[in-house]
C-alpha cells in the first residue's frame, strides 16, 4: 500500500514522504495510529494544504516528549514475581506490566511506548527502552525479583559488578599520554640502575679494605 507519512517513522521516512509498505502494517499500525494517510489525490491535496499545521503539531509533540524523557531517564521500578529456583518466572513480564508499575509512581507510560522484542521470563535487572516520540527515547530500569529483599540484593550485586569493572584498569589508564607512562618507566629504570651502582661501589670498597 502507498501511504503519506504524517510523522517520521524509523526506516521508512520523514513527514510528507510517500512510501510503499505492506498492507497489514498500514492497516494495523500506521493508519489507526494516525501516523500516515493512504496516498491518493484527495489525501495528497489535503496533506499539502495542512502541511504547516501537521509539522507544527509534530514539533510540539516532540518538545513534550523531550520533557517527559528528562523526567523518565534513569527511573526504576521493582516488579515482584514468583519464580523457580533457576530464576525462570511463573509467567512473564509484558509491556503492559511495565507501563502499570511506573503508573504507580505517577509516571505515565503507554503500553505502546515500551519497546520489547519479547516478554521478560527470568529474574534480573533490565534496561527498557521507551519510544516517547518518533525522534525521542528514554531508558528505564526494571528489577524483577521474588521479593523486595531480593530486588535490593540484585541491585547491590549490579553496583558491586560495576565497581569491580571500574577497578579493573591497567596502569596505562592512569596516564593521559603514552609519553607520560614512558617517563615513569624511564624513571623506574634509572632508579634501578642507581641502586645497582651503589651496590657495586660498596662491594669494591669492601674488597679494597680486605686487600
Amino acid at each position: 500500500m502507498e501511504i503519506i507519512l504524517l510523522e517520521r517513522v524509523r526506516k521508512l521516512g520523514q513527514i510528507g514522504d510517500i512510501v510503499t509498505v505492506k498492507d497489514g502494517f498500514a492497516r494495523n499500525f500506521l493508519l489507526p495510529q494516525k501516523k500516515a494517510l493512504r496516498s491518493n489525490k484527495a489525501n495528497r491535496d489535503l496533506f499539502e494544504g495542512q502541511r504547516a499545521e501537521i509539522e507544527a503539531r509534530n514539533l510540539e509533540a516532540k518538545s513534550e516528549a523531550e520533557a517527559v524523557a528528562v523526567k523518565l531517564e534513569g527511573a526504576s521500578a521493582v516488579l515482584i514475581r514468583q519464580a523457580g529456583e533457576s530464576g525462570n518466572l511463573y509467567g512473564s513480564v509484558s509491556a503492559r506490566d511495565i507501563s502499570g508499575v511506573f503508573a504507580e509512581q505517577d509516571l505515565k507510560i503507554a503500553r505502546t511506548q515500551v519497546v520489547m522484542d519479547h516478554a521478560i521470563k527470568y529474574l534480573g535487572i533490565y534496561d527498557i527502552e521507551l519510544k516517547l516520540h518518533a525522534e525521542v527515547s528514554a531508558t528505564v530500569k526494571v528489577n524483577v525479583a521474588r521479593s523486595a529483599e531480593e530486588a535490593e540484593m540484585q541491585e547491590k550485586g549490579l553496583d558491586a559488578k560495576a565497581a569491580e569493572e571500574a577497578e579493573d584498569i591497567s596502569v596505562e589508564d592512569y596516564f593521559e599520554k603514552e609519553e607520560d607512562l614512558e617517563a615513569v618507566l624511564t624513571d623506574d629504570e634509572a632508579e634501578e640502575e642507581t641502586v645497582e651502582e651503589t651496590v657495586a661501589e660498596e662491594a669494591t670498597e669492601e674488597e679494597e679494605k680486605s686487600a
